[in-house]
């Protein structure tokens, strides 16, 4: 592990869904409306989240045309924006980091922008969508591809994230990984953070010329 308090790291590179904004609500429904029609059994996705839906569909349900079932799951997603709402400290990390940020989320593009505008979050200029990538969480594909568009090196970037997934993905492309518990438990983010906090009230981000300084309110 590293301790990255007070640190200055390059960029600050965001999770959305569970990291920025909650959208557990139109999360469950949607994926719930999706299985039921499908006949997929809930037991069947276990840990998936922080993939991509093309590669949950993949994992859960390998018998149907992968195209056909992802742009339905997408057609749900879009039309449940009930209860996004951001989480504490979010507008206020984006604000901090400023330019020196993106947003890397295995959602599509204009989810993710929905669902930004629902919670009342500004993105930064720098966003990684589904669209963008070949291979999504846990590859670092992602997160690499956020560090090349911001041309900073991927090694002196964070990683924010709520999900293992995600937190393999910023590790694998050789990041800092600061882990919150919005999503899940301490246990299961613990082996892939160098930090765990509850959320990102617990963290202070300062922009300088130098980069972004990480340290405890």
């Amino acid at each position: 592990m590293r301790d990255i308090w007070g640190e200055t790291f390059q960029a600050v590179l965001f999770d959305n869904d569970g990291t920025l904004i909650d959208s557990s609500g139109p999360v469950l429904r949607s994926w719930t409306a999706w299985a039921r029609h499908h006949g997929i059994p809930a037991q069947a996705f276990g840990n998936v989240h922080g993939m991509p839906s093309r590669q949950v569909v993949q994992r859960v349900a390998p018998h149907l045309d992968v195209d056909e079932a992802t742009a339905h799951i997408d057609r749900i997603e879009l039309g449940d924006l009930e209860g996004v709402v951001a989480l504490p400290g979010a507008a206020m990390a984006l604000s901090a980091a400023g330019p020196r940020s993106a947003i890397v989320t295995s959602a599509g593009r204009e989810l993710l922008r929905l669902r930004l505008r629902q919670a009342g979050l500004t993105a930064p200029a720098v966003a990684v969508a589904a669209e963008d990538i070949a291979r999504g969480k846990p590859d670092p594909e992602p997160y690499l591809t956020g560090a090349r568009l911001l041309k900073v090196d991927p090694a002196r970037c964070l990683v924010v994230e709520d999900a293992p997934a995600g937190l393999q993905a910023g590790r694998a492309a050789g990041a800092a990984t600061l882990a919150v518990t919005t999503t899940s438990t301490v246990e299961e983010l613990a082996p892939y953070a160098d930090v765990v906090v509850q959320d990102l009230s617990q963290v202070r981000f300062t922009r300088s010329a130098d980069g972004i300084r990480v340290s405890r309110p």
